[in-house]
């Protein structure tokens, strides 16, 4: 997302709004190479949420003490409760602990990375090469490469989860079953199902947080001083909200996923 003096081809990712002066930016641009390896503004504002976080826990677990602060009994409130949570949902308090990490890692990648490309300076600071304005940073949600990577994250780890618990063939009988035909048209149906969800997994936050840039772009360049604020709020709560639902479904798959086939459960 960025605004230029120049409207550019759709044939080059962008689509421009206004007639003039604004166009949005359907994919990562490359900001610099390393090794032959480009490296765009997406994943570069990724690799400062994954350092901010890897910092924040190194640093914080150093801190960690017997009679906890308020920030640490704060933090460790909120983890006790998403834990109860989780071991409630799958039923199993260990299997809660093991995916513990995954889930919340997910919920604070996504919430971080879509609160910090809200923050002014977020796709304004950049470069102008040849008329193009290229902007530093940009939201990695906004790329569809980077939610595709988080959806294929997710759908591995359910599916192997299943494996591992099931068995390979108990959980392939939940998609190939020749007991009857409507069973079998069922677990055509289930296996579609489950190949979907790298599509809804990626597209449901992608397409959100796309919308989000667009509409805040187009109202800063229609109404700068008025209308941005109360979507600048509106956004912060969808940053929030989308981090819940891609977890929140990540664990209620991996519930599907580990549930006997043809149970009472599965029905």
């Amino acid at each position: 997302m960025a605004i230029t003096e120049k409207e550019y081809a759709t044939t080059t990712g962008e689509a421009s709004y206004g007639g003039h002066g604004v166009h949005v930016v359907l994919k990562g641009e490359p900001i610099f190479d390393v090794l032959g390896f480009t490296v765009t503004n997406s994943l570069l504002l990724a690799g400062i949420v994954t350092a901010l976080l890897v910092s924040f826990a190194f640093f914080f677990g150093r801190s960690l003490k017997m009679v906890p602060g308020k920030l640490q009994a704060g933090i460790e409130w909120v983890f006790e409760g998403v834990l109860n949570y989780m071991a409630e949902t799958l039923e199993n308090e260990k299997m809660a602990r093991r995916f513990f990490p995954l889930i919340m890692s997910i919920f604070l990648f996504v919430f971080i990375a879509n609160l910090l490309a809200l923050f002014p300076g977020i796709g304004s600071m950049g470069f102008t090469h040849d008329g193009h304005f290229t902007p530093l940073f940009r939201a990695p949600a906004a790329d569809l490469n980077a939610t595709l990577a988080l959806a294929f994250i997710a759908f591995f780890t359910i599916e192997v989860t299943g494996i591992a618990t099931l068995g390979f063939l108990k959980y392939g009988s939940k998609f190939v079953n020749f007991s009857s035909p409507v069973d079998f048209i069922v677990g055509i149906i289930e296996f579609l199902s489950n190949l979907g969800r790298i599509i809804s997994f990626s597209f449901r936050l992608f397409g959100n947080i796309f919308a989000g840039e667009v509409m805040i772009l187009v109202a800063i360049y229609l109404a700068a001083y008025l209308v941005p604020v109360p979507l600048y709020a509106f956004e912060l709560f969808v940053a929030f909200i989308q981090g819940v639902v891609f977890s929140m479904l990540t664990l209620f798959f991996i519930k599907l996923a580990i549930m006997e086939p043809h149970g009472k459960e599965a029905h």
